[in-house]
Formats: C-alpha cells, structure tokens, sequence
C-alpha cells in the first residue's frame, strides 16, 4: 500500500494551480473538468512526475471552512512539503511575494517553515539535516 493522492481543500481552483505552478513549482498532472466549476485537478512534483499527487480539492462541503479556519486560526499547517533547504526556499518565496506565518526554525534535525498558500491554508515546508 501507498500513498497515491493527497487533498488540499481550496477555496478557487484556479487561484490555487496558479500558486501550486507558478510560485511553488509543482507541474500539473490531470485537470479534468467535472461539470458546473469544479475539477479535477492535480499537481506533483517536477522530481516525481509519477508519485504522489496532490489533490487541489474544491471547498465547498459546509465543514471545510469552519475546519481551514480553525487550524489558521491555531497557526497549524493543513500539510508538508519537503524542500532541500528551508532557508533557501524562504527567501526564494519571499521574493515571490509568499506570506510566511512562520519563518524558518532549527529545531535539531529538522528545519521548517510555514507559508499561506493564498487559498485558505497554512503549508510547512521542511527538510532533515543528515
């Protein structure tokens, strides 16, 4: 067994693929409309083209929002992504114009950061020393 998709709920599809593409980086893998304005919409990694995809989900059910609100409100990231440097992705997304909640931490073995991703959510970048 693996891990195959992933969800992020977003708040407008279109907004979060220009942010997962443009800013983050990821590549577009399926974007299959649903009918009405709904799609869906996947992204991975331009390093794993084949592994796991993240789900730009749309955040319609009435629970998502009172739940994307809670955990920004709580500064708790919806999800991570692994990034070779934590600093030095910071300030490539700062110059980008990315909003961090929380800038890069040493925390012994692992680094990490978190960023608004524009679409309701709170994302933690991170990567293991050694």
């Amino acid at each position: 067994m693996r891990i195959h998709i992933a969800s992020v709920f977003v708040d407008d599809q279109e907004k979060a693929l220009r942010f997962y593409v443009d800013v983050l980086g990821f590549t577009t893998k399926h974007d299959i409309p649903l009918g009405g304005e709904d799609r869906w919409l996947t992204v991975v990694s331009p390093e794993d083209p084949d592994g796991t995809e993240l789900l730009l989900e749309p955040g319609g059910h009435p629970a998502v929002q009172p739940f994307k609100d809670a955990l920004v409100a709580d500064g708790i990231p919806f999800t991570q992504f692994a990034v070779d440097d934590v600093k030095v992705e910071y300030d490539r997304l700062r110059a980008l114009g990315v909003t961090f909640t929380q800038e890069p931490v040493d925390m012994g073995p692992v680094t990490t950061a978190v960023l608004d991703d524009t679409c309701g959510n709170l994302i933690q970048i991170v990567h293991q020393s050694g």
